[in-house]
């Protein structure tokens, strides 16, 4: 596969670019982190109403921009590089790929529209724990006379706090495996739903506990055919691991940045220490991480942007378990190496508050666990060229 971007793309990557550098510099990320909505309103309204960006992926038949994963990848890659706190990755990947996925409802064209507007931000709640997998949804989906009853819990539930709408995956009663998989909608303050704020590593992004006792829904409310989300679930999660493993090459790549930048400003015994040997080592060690992970990511968004196209190569699109894995894989290790070795190579300050590389380390380090770990993916990849199922 030969892949270079267009000119629509390269707009896209450098209007992100410029605009994140001024949305997302330093100072802006640290008081997003430390406000108790997680993020700044004011400039995720910016986002929705100026630039599109949660209508990015959203087709154009409901009011979106009607892009695949190669924009969005270029596009997570940016806010990778700026740390950007917004419920990007859970409303606008998770939540809207979860709706492409899994089937077409007139509710599904409501909140698909809302959520591109930016006057809904939406999240998927997909299990009880990590990584995923259709034995580890948790709650259970009691038919009722008007519809369900939703009984049960989900853990690590991205941007919890700040969604207003919630996609929930859940069960039948007695269903097995990936048998008897639902998806609902349903109001983040609807009667019965508890929602728990999490300590994280990670202050720039949230996660939350959802519980949810008796809580009744209608069967419009259901999105997708009873009983039968999981294949789409399961094709959301890849792509949206796609689209975290492009957020950390934009990480990894800004520790090789700010790292080359400090060891250029940086002297010892006359001269800066760029100049040593071991230096220019760990450097190249870097990029070298950074451009395997560059090719792994934008070679799994191509895979799958074969995969959501209808009319797109069967082929291809048959790789999207093997390339999403290997992009979430190869990019959660480069994350953190970058990190790791730009806390070394800024020496004595590298790990203090006022520097930035600890703030990488950390979404790296709680990014590596989420929606699967490397070794989680290189099973998946094994049992993937071995011909087994998960």
């Amino acid at each position: 596969m030969e892949f270079s971007l267009t000119d629509e793309q390269r707009m896209i990557r450098d209007s992100a670019e410029s605009l994140l550098a001024d949305l997302s510099d330093s100072a802006a990320v640290r008081a997003a982190m430390q406000s108790e909505a997680g993020h700044d309103p004011a400039v995720w309204r910016t986002i929705a109403e100026e630039l599109a960006w949660p209508a990015l992926a959203v087709p154009e038949a409901h009011e979106g921009l009607g892009l695949g994963p190669v924009e969005l990848a270029l596009l997570m890659e940016q806010m990778g590089r700026r740390l950007f706190c917004a419920p990007f990755l859970a409303s606008a990947c998770l939540a809207t790929l979860a709706l492409r996925c899994i089937g077409e409802n007139d509710g599904q064209r409501r909140w698909l529209a809302e959520m591109a507007s930016g006057r809904r931000v939406a999240t998927l709640a997909f299990g009880g724990a990590q990584p995923w997998g259709p034995e580890t949804i948790s709650v259970v989906a009691t038919p009722t006379a008007e519809g369900y009853r939703l009984d049960g819990e989900c853990r690590q539930v991205l941007e919890l706090q700040a969604a207003d709408l919630l996609l929930v995956a859940a069960r039948l009663p007695g269903s097995r495996d990936a048998q008897g998989v639902c998806l609902f909608a349903l109001e983040a303050d609807a009667a019965g739903v508890t929602r728990t704020p999490l300590p994280t590593l990670d202050q720039t992004r949230r996660l939350g506990r959802l519980e949810l006792a008796g809580v009744d829904v209608a069967a419009a409310a259901r999105v997708g055919a009873e009983g039968e989300a999981w294949a789409g679930l399961e094709q959301c999660l890849r792509v949206c691991a796609i689209m975290l493993a492009a957020e950390q090459l934009g990480g990894a790549q800004a520790c090789l940045d700010m790292s080359v930048a400090y060891t250029l400003e940086r002297h010892q015994f006359g001269r800066p220490i760029a100049g040593f040997q071991a230096i220019k080592h760990r450097a190249a060690e870097m990029m070298l991480a950074v451009e395997r992970a560059r090719s792994a990511v934008y070679y799994a968004a191509c895979v799958a942007a074969e995969a959501l196209d209808p009319e797109g190569d069967a082929a291809v699109a048959a790789e999207l378990p093997l390339a999403a894995s290997l992009a979430k894989s190869e990019a959660s290790e480069t994350y953190f190496h970058c990190a790791a070795e730009a806390i070394q190579l800024h020496g004595g300050v590298g790990f203090t508050w006022e520097y930035d590389p600890h703030l990488y380390l950390k979404r790296a380090r709680a990014g590596e666990s989420y929606l699967g770990t490397p070794a989680w993916h290189r099973e998946q990849m094994a049992r993937e060229l071995m011909g087994e199922t998960s």
